[in-house]
């Protein structure tokens, strides 16, 4: 019994070890059989994550190569070919490529082309308008051939912001217009003075293009001014700047800054306040300030003192902008504005060569007038403007559009013979007495820009002016004694009736007639690399009336005269070109 009581239980013993035994090699068989198929799995998953890795790594060295084969292209010398697709790519922010050091930075802009004038002048070197776009007093024959600054006036500038204190700045601004095809500066009245006695209907052919200007040859002919300027409390700028009106005009004209295509850029007035040398300010002061969406300044241009064409100035604005829609309304009053609308005559050239040589006093003055740089001829009156324009712009259209009124009066403080005017010319023959009745004008434009790629735009503008019948007085004589007095206008209303009788029967046959300007544009845009575009444009412009009178054109070469002007003119301006902007 104990043995077979022992031999039992050494056999369930074994039995037992035995069970155990085989459920571990059955469980260790199992965790063997998940490790290599997990191991598998891994190595399967490796050599495809490997096989996906050297096939990107191959497909960036392929690209690498490609990149590295391909030449690298300027964007000047770039053909639209060699030029990436932009809808193909996703475009990268711009670059701040601005040529600066230390907050002062030298911006500029060219632009040059190639232009048919149908009534024209030839080419001038001196003036920033180097062509008669629109037609003027001595347009005769058609032009073709250069054509600088037709879609805007090329400039060299440099302008500064420094921090002097806690949010508060120093600027300046210095910017000279020229002519890129010349290289000079530029110079609308020098251009006037170098066609003396050349721009009337007994010298036909011999003038070049020539206009008034408020540019005359400067080192800084645009801007020279300075001042401080504070995010909460505005900017405050002195010495050579703009007008608030000119502002204006920049602002709302669909074709802004185009001598070729904007009649309101090319003549000037309604930016100078019916002026063009009034455009642009001397001795000036200016004040702007922004609350909320609403914009307020104000400007005041000193006289110079003396007998100076540089007089007193005064213009305010306030304008708003709310959501797509900018407005702007401004008013103003300047004194002692010069006209030059023309050359002087032969016999005023003669006149004044005559008085240079030794001869009796020349118009009241008692003495020679030296004519340093040159003289011209021009209308002096003090003039009062308001004016009212408005921007909107939804998607890719924008559309521009304004009004200017412009009351012309005699001057309070006439300016006499040898009185110093834009960039240091005289005035030999003055006109203080053009007005006997007040000349009222009106200006009006729209326009509309629409981006049909956002590097392509189409813009089309009409322009009018509108000049209400005035009487126009009798020029001014020479008194005993070296004062200048005004000549009376005989029969006072009686000549007024008659002048009226005349614009009746002929509506050119006098300044004072009612008359009217009419401009249509259209022009193309195509930016097509960084910093340079191509456009392409023409207008047809019509001058009738008053506003026609003493145009070679409408005296028929010459050979017309009194009733018998013609009592319109026209012409058109075809032209293509380049501009590079940095």
């Amino acid at each position: 019994m104990p043995r077979l009581s022992w031999g039992t239980y050494v056999k369930k013993t074994f039995i037992s070890a035995a069970a155990i035994l085989a459920f571990a090699a059955t469980a260790h068989a199992d965790e063997l059989s998940d490790i290599q198929a997990q191991a598998k799995q891994l190595r399967e998953q490796s050599a495809a994550q490997n096989a996906a890795m050297s096939k990107r790594l191959a497909d960036l060295e392929k690209r690498q190569k490609a990149l590295e084969a391909r030449p690298t292209i300027s964007p000047a010398d770039a053909m639209a070919a060699d030029l990436p697709y932009k809808a193909a790519v996703k475009a990268r922010p711009p670059e701040n490529d601005d040529i600066c050091i230390k907050g002062i930075c030298v911006y500029g802009n060219f632009d040059m082309g190639i232009s048919y004038n149908q009534h024209g002048n030839p080419f001038n070197a001196m003036a920033g308008g180097p062509l008669n776009f629109i037609v003027e007093k001595a347009s005769n024959g058609s032009y073709f051939g250069v054509a600088a600054n037709q879609m805007s006036t090329s400039f060299i500038g440099l302008r500064g912001k420094q921090e002097i204190g806690d949010n508060l700045y120093a600027v300046f601004n210095l910017q000279t217009l020229f002519n890129p095809a010349s290289g000079m500066n530029a110079n609308g009245i020098g251009a006037i003075v170098q066609n003396n006695g050349l721009g009337g209907a007994t010298a036909l052919g011999q003038a070049n293009s020539y206009g008034d200007s408020s540019k005359a040859g400067q080192m800084f002919n645009n801007a020279a001014y300075f001042g401080v300027s504070s995010p909460t409390y505005g900017t405050f700028t002195m010495g050579r700047q703009s007008a608030l009106s000119s502002d204006l005009v920049v602002n709302y004209d669909s074709l802004s800054g185009s001598n070729a295509w904007s009649l309101i850029t090319f003549e000037g007035a309604t930016g100078g306040g019916g002026v063009t040398e009034d455009r642009i300010y001397d001795n000036s002061y200016e004040y702007r300030l922004d609350v909320g969406p609403v914009r307020l300044a104000a400007e005041a241009q000193l006289r110079n003192g003396g007998n100076s064409g540089t007089g007193n100035a005064f213009e305010g604005d306030i304008g708003f902008d709310y959501q797509g829609l900018s407005m702007d309304f401004l008013g103003g009053k300047i004194y002692d504005a010069t006209s030059v609308g023309t050359t002087l005559s032969t016999a005023q050239v003669n006149a004044l060569t005559n008085n240079n040589a030794g001869a009796a006093g020349f118009a009241g003055v008692g003495t020679a007038i030296g004519c340093s740089l040159g003289c011209l001829s021009a209308t002096v009156s003090d003039n009062t403007v308001f004016a009212v324009a408005a921007r909107y712009t939804i998607g890719p259209w924008k559309l521009f559009g304004g009004y200017e009124h412009i009351q012309f009066a005699n001057p309070n403080n006439p300016l006499t013979p040898g009185a110093f005017v834009e960039g240091g010319y005289n005035l030999a023959f003055v006109q203080n007495n053009q007005y006997l009745t007040d000349r009222n004008q009106h200006v009006f434009w729209v326009g509309v820009k629409y981006s049909v790629t956002p590097t392509l735009d189409v813009i089309a503008a009409y322009y009018g002016a509108r000049q209400e019948f005035f009487t126009v007085g009798a020029g001014s004589t020479a008194a005993a004694g070296g004062t200048t007095t005004f000549a009376t206008v005989p029969g006072g209303p009686v000549a007024s009736a008659t002048q009226a009788a005349n614009c009746a029967i002929n509506s050119a046959s006098s300044a004072g007639c009612a008359g009217a300007i009419d401009m249509v544009s259209f022009a193309l845009d195509w930016r097509f690399a960084r910093h340079m575009d191509m456009y392409a444009g023409v207008a047809w412009s019509q001058k009738t009336g008053g506003l026609a009178n003493g145009f070679v054109l409408s005296n028929a070469n010459g050979t017309l005269t009194g009733n018998n002007v013609i009592t319109r003119v026209s012409t058109f301006d075809p032209g293509v070109g380049l501009r590079y902007q940095f």
